[in-house]
């Protein structure tokens, strides 16, 4: 059965017949169009999502001087066709609007009022292709008084209140960069928007704008501890910011070595299981004050100083597999050498750069396996042949070649 759990949702190799086609020969969007007006952060971060997920995602990507370079690290563009076209010359506008003349969804990150500058805007494209579904992607949302300010990241979650949240009270606020409000936040969300787009477009040809803003979706993301205060926080924020509670069997620890590890041993028999290994579990204190507020201070600088006492390494031997609800924490390139994570495949590398494999996992239609993040402009000539431009249009428009390394522009 295991082997057979292995087969079923093994990633499957590409077929490098066609390394035009990125990964949208297979996966579960396979035969999906979306144009992505290439941008910063999120915006990518989504195009990368469903292209991992075998969409045929179409990179519009600025002229630049790395124009036909390797570019490992931009994991991003990762298994994108990559054109190059300046949006800003004569003829070119007519060249993206014929992209999206096949395309189910179009992304873009621009701020608000820009693509309609360009003449690119929801209006055009949607009167172009009725069933386009326009993603919008940015950090303050199309409209509100700060739609046109600039910001970053860290800027949406601290408005949203998901900063806030995520920080110990009188600690500094930090949050995993750019994984709360660029990702979850943003990249996520858009990434569902278009999908729900796509498939409403489906029964009714109708498409629409999908207004992805940062700040909304960190927000949103609050509904899951919002939906705890009650119970578990006495209806109180600030009783459900990490650590305010000091309970001694959900919480991070310091070992011998300066390492760290994690429990989380919420429920009375995974606490008793962890109490048992620890050999506390004829201490009536660990035993009967799980629940006792007043008691967890004390329990846990009893707990300090006992995980002090050993390694990560030696607390990983005695209580990784077990039902304690354990973990080491571990940096990227450790998390890759564990052996579930090898088991599971998640990490690999691609000419020479660290990455993780599509998520989640599919058993009848699985995603590619992961292949060379392609060069700046590397398809551009490939596309634009598919929309029947000749190579003279393509230099009136603004294009550069797919072997250009410098953009004449």
């Amino acid at each position: 059965m295991e082997t057979l759990k292995k087969l079923t949702y093994a990633i499957h190799p590409v077929d490098l017949s066609n390394p035009n086609r990125g990964n949208s020969l297979m996966g579960v969007l396979k035969g999906v169009k979306i144009i992505e007006m290439v941008g910063l952060g999120p915006g990518p971060f989504c195009g990368m999502l469903l292209a991992d997920l075998g969409a045929d995602v179409i990179a519009v990507e600025r002229p630049a001087a790395d124009a036909g370079s390797p570019r490992p690290w931009e994991l991003c563009s990762r298994g994108k066709r990559s054109i190059i076209l300046d949006v800003k010359k004569p003829g070119a506008v007519e060249t993206f609007l014929e992209l999206i003349d096949g395309a189910d969804a179009l992304i873009e990150g621009l701020r608000p009022g820009v693509m309609e500058r360009l003449g690119l805007g929801p209006e055009v494209c949607l009167a172009r292709r009725p069933s386009l579904v326009y993603g919008r992607m940015t950090g303050w949302g199309q409209y509100g008084p700060l739609s046109q300010v600039a910001g970053h990241d860290a800027n949406y979650v601290a408005l949203s209140g998901a900063l806030w949240l995520a920080t110990q009270s009188g600690q500094q606020p930090d949050a995993p960069p750019g994984l709360l409000g660029d990702v979850a936040g943003g990249a996520l969300y858009l990434a569902i928007g278009l999908l729900a787009g796509i498939l409403r477009a489906m029964q009714d040809g109708q498409g629409q704008v999908v207004d992805a803003a940062m700040v909304d979706g960190s927000a949103h993301l609050l509904n899951f501890a919002i939906s705890f205060l009650p119970d578990h926080y006495g209806g109180s924020f600030e009783k459900a910011r990490p650590a305010a509670l000091g309970m001694h069997w959900d919480r991070p620890y310091l070992c011998a070595d300066g390492e760290w590890i994690v429990i989380q041993a919420v429920e009375l028999k995974f606490y008793a299981e962890l109490i048992r290994r620890l050999g506390l579990d004829q201490d009536e204190r660990f035993v009967n004050e799980q629940r006792n507020p007043a008691a967890w201070a004390t329990l846990g600088e009893e707990l300090s100083a006992l995980f002090r006492t050993k390694s990560r390494a030696e607390w990983t031997r005695l209580l990784e597999g077990t039902d304690t609800c354990f973990a080491p924490v571990l940096a990227p390139e450790e998390a890759a050498a564990h052996p579930h994570n090898i088991a599971r495949n998640i990490y690999k590398t691609i000419d020479g750069v660290l990455q993780t494999a599509p998520a989640p996992r599919f058993s009848v239609t699985p995603s590619a396996e992961l292949i060379s993040v392609p060069p700046r402009g590397a398809h551009t000539k490939d596309v634009l042949a598919e929309l029947q431009i000749n190579s003279k249009r393509m230099g009136d428009r603004g294009q550069a070649t797919a072997s250009a390394r410098l953009a004449d522009m």
